[in-house]
C-alpha cells in the first residue's frame, strides 16, 4: 500500500527533495510535517484564510497518509481509511456531501452475516444475534463508566476484563455445555472483531473508564461509492502544488526557547526535557498526526565518521537557530533546512513513540514523552483477496470464524521465552482473522490486529494467500475453494512513516494524555502564538483515532495561528433551528 503496506509507487506534479535546492534556505511563516489529513486540513485552513506562506514537508512520496488507495481489478480498494464514521457534525461527510462524493439515495446492500466452526458447522442465526445483541449491551455498560460516578468491581481494570466477567455470569445461565461453549467462540469473535476497532492487541489493554471517552457520532458509517481516498482531491486542489515538498523526511525541529529561567539568578540553565517549556500557555486543540520524520535507518550507530557528521549537523542547525530570526528551524534528512515562525507536527502516535526524544532540539518536556509513552498505538491489517470468479453462496455478505480459543505460552505457565512466542505466533497468527467479507463477489477482505498482524506483515503474499485459502476451505466445508488469483496485504506497523495504524487509550493513560500531546510549545512565556503545535488524530480528545479527529485537530492549529492577537467579539450565528448540531458545531470548532 505504498508507504502504507503495498509496494506500489505513485506519481505526483509536487515538488520532490530533488528539485528543491532553490528553496533550502528559504523562510516560511508556517511548516507543516506530514501530509496526512491533519496537515492538509491545517493547509487548507491557512489557504481559505489567505495565508498561502507555508510549507508541507512530507515523508512519502504521496499525500494522504493513512488514507491510501489501490487499484485491484475493476475497483478500488482502500488500504487505509475506510469509513466516514457518522454524520451529525462531521466534516469529512460535510467535505463529501459538497464536492458530491456521497449519493444520499444509496440503497444498502442486503447483509447476511453467517457464523462457522473450524469443523465447518454454522451456528443458527438467532443464536448468533442473541449474543451479538448481549455483547453490544456489555460494551455499552463499559462505556458508561466514563460518564457514571461508580466504580467497577475491584481488580477489573481493562474493557477486555470487564467483558469477559459479564459473559462469565452470562454464560452461567446456559445449562448445556455444548451450547455454553458455542456461545462463547461466538463472544470471543466479537471481542476480536473490537480489537480491529478500537486498535489493539487485545481489549484487555484498553482503559475500561476511558472507553466512553471517545464519541460515537450518529448516522453509522458512511462508504464513499469511489473509496474514501477520493475525498484527497478536493483537500489537495486548494493548495498550491510548489508549498508540497515530498520525499522530504524531516530529521529535526529545532525550536527556540528562552534560554534562562525567571529568577535563576542571570545564570543560564541547560536545556532539559523538563524545562523545555517555561510557562505552559493553556491553548490547546491541537494534534500530531503525520507521517514525515522517519528515516533513521540511515545513519549507522557506532560508525564514528558519521557520529562525528551527524553532531556536526547538529552544531550547524543549532548555531543556525542562534543567528536566525525565525522561532523554528527544521532540519530534514536530504540536508536542506528551513526556517519558520511556526512549526504544525502531525506525525503519527507511532512516529513520535520512536522519535520524540531525538526529534525535538530541545527536548520535548517529559510529561509530553510520557503521554506518548502512555496512549497506545497499535496495528491493524487488512488482507484481500481477489478471485477469477464468485464462489461465495451469493446471498452471504460475510463469515465469521468461530476459531477454538488457543491460549498462549505466558498465559498456561506466566513466563515464556521469546523463541516460545514467536513459535506460537507462527503457529496461530491466522486465528486472529475474525472474518472474511465480501466487498464484492470475486473479492474478499479479512482484518487481522495486533501482534498477530505484525507477525503477518513478515510472511509473503503467497503464504498469507494460502493460509486464507485454507481457512475458508476448512471453514465452508468445501474443498473447492479456488486459490485468489491475487492477495493483498497492508503493513501499518512496517512503514516508516506510520508505524502503525490508530490510536487508543491504553490502561492506566486517559484523555489527559492526549490533551498533553496537543499541547502548544512557547519560545517564551510572552510569545502571543506558540511555536510548535501538534495535530493528528492522536491529540484529538473525542475522536482520536479517526480521520474526522485529524481533520478538526489540524484545523483548530491553524485557526489559533491565523486568530488576532488582540481580542475580538466573537459573533456566534446559527443557520439551524436544530439547537444540538448548533451545540455540536460549537464544540468541534
Amino acid at each position: 500500500m505504498n508507504e502504507d503496506g503495498v509496494a506500489t509507487t505513485s506519481s505526483s506534479s509536487n515538488q520532490t527533495a530533488d528539485t528543491m535546492d532553490s528553496k533550502e534556505k528559504r523562510k516560511h511563516k508556517v511548516i507543516i510535517v506530514g501530509a496526512g489529513m491533519a496537515g492538509l486540513s491545517s493547509a487548507n485552513h491557512l489557504a481559505k484564510n489567505g495565508c498561502t506562506d507555508f510549507l508541507i514537508l512530507e515523508g512519502r512520496n504521496r499525500v494522504g497518509g493513512r488514507i491510501v488507495s489501490i487499484d485491484m481489478g475493476p475497483q478500488k480498494i482502500e488500504l487505509g481509511a475506510n469509513w466516514i464514521h457518522g454524520v451529525l457534525g462531521n466534516p469529512m461527510f460535510e467535505l463529501a456531501m459538497q464536492h458530491g462524493l456521497i449519493s444520499i439515495i444509496n440503497i444498502p446492500k442486503p447483509h447476511k452475516v453467517v457464523a462457522a466452526t473450524e469443523d465447518g458447522k454454522q451456528v443458527p442465526f438467532q443464536i448468533l444475534q442473541e449474543i451479538y445483541e448481549a455483547y453490544v449491551c456489555f460494551l455499552r455498560r463499559c462505556e458508561e463508566y466514563f460518564l457514571c460516578q461508580y466504580l467497577p468491581p475491584p481488580d477489573i481494570h481493562s474493557v477486555g476484563e470487564h467483558i469477559n466477567l459479564e459473559v462469565e455470569l452470562y454464560l452461567n445461565g446456559v445449562d448445556c455445555a455444548k451450547e455454553k461453549h458455542l456461545r462463547k467462540l461466538i463472544f470471543d469473535c466479537l471481542l476480536k472483531r473490537e480489537t480491529c476497532i478500537t486498535g489493539c492487541h487485545s481489549m484487555d489493554e484498553i482503559d475500561l473508564l476511558e472507553l466512553g471517552s471517545y464519541t460515537e457520532l450518529q448516522g453509522g458509517n458512511i462508504v464513499l461509492p469511489s473509496g474514501y481516498s477520493s475525498i484527497l482531491k478536493p483537500l489537495c486542489d486548494n493548495l498550491p502544488k510548489e508549498n508540497i515538498i515530498l520525499s522530504c523526511p524531516v530529521r529535526r525541529i529545532h525550536w527556540k526557547r528562552k534560554a534562562a529561567l525567571r529568577g535563576a539568578g542571570g545564570s543560564a540553565m541547560t536545556a532539559s526535557a523538563s524545562d523545555t517549556i517555561l510557562e505552559e500557555d493553556e491553548d490547546d486543540g491541537n494534534e500530531s498526526d503525520d507521517s514525515d520524520r522517519t528515516v533513521t535507518e540511515v545513519p549507522v550507530v557506532g560508525a564514528a565518521g558519521d557520529a562525528q557528521q551527524d553532531e556536526r549537523k547538529v552544531s550547524e542547525a543549532a548555531q543556525r537557530i542562534k543567528t536566525s530570526t525565525a522561532n523554528v528551524v527544521v532540519e530534514c534528512e536530504n540536508g536542506a533546512v528551513y526556517e519558520a515562525d511556526h512549526v504544525i507536527c502531525t506525525l503519527p502516535l507511532g512516529v513520535l513513540k520512536e522519535q520524540a526524544e531525538t526529534l525535538f532540539v530541545p527536548a520535548l518536556p517529559q510529561y509530553k514523552i510520557e503521554s506518548i509513552d502512555s496512549l497506545l498505538f497499535g496495528t491493524v491489517d487488512k488482507i484481500f483477496l481477489e478471485y477469477d470468479r464468485p464462489f461465495l453462496n451469493a446471498t452471504i455478505s460475510e463469515i465469521m470464524l468461530l476459531w477454538e480459543q488457543q491460549e498462549q505460552q505466558e498465559e498456561q505457565n506466566g513466563e515464556a521465552t521469546k523463541e516460545e512466542d514467536s513459535q506460537w505466533l507462527k503457529d496461530n497468527w491466522y486465528k486472529k482473522i475474525y472474518s472474511f467479507s465480501k466487498v464484492s463477489d470475486t473479492l474478499l477482505l479479512g482484518w487481522i490486529s495486533g501482534q498477530e498482524a505484525e507477525y503477518m506483515e513478515t510472511l509473503s503474499h503467497e503464504i498469507v494467500a494460502e493460509r486464507c485459502t485454507e481457512i475458508l476451505r476448512q471453514f465452508l466445508k468445501d474443498p473447492f475453494v479456488p486459490k485468489p488469483k491475487r492477495c493483498v496485504c497492508t503493513s501499518w506497523r512496517k512503514q516508516p512513516f506510520s508505524r502503525g495504524s490508530y490510536t487508543a487509550i491504553a490502561v492506566g493513560a486517559s484523555q489527559d494524555d492526549i490533551d498533553n500531546i496537543a499541547q502548544p510549545l512557547y519560545s517564551s512565556p510572552h510569545q502571543s502564538k506558540p511555536s510548535v503545535m501538534f495535530a493528528g488524530e492522536h491529540t484529538h480528545a473525542n475522536f482520536y483515532s479517526t480521520v474526522h479527529g485529524a481533520y478538526l485537530s489540524g484545523r483548530t492549529a491553524a485557526q489559533i495561528l491565523l486568530t488576532p492577537d488582540s481580542p475580538q467579539e466573537i459573533v456566534m450565528e446559527s443557520d439551524s433551528s436544530d439547537l444540538s448540531s448548533w451545540i455540536q458545531g460549537i464544540a468541534l470548532d
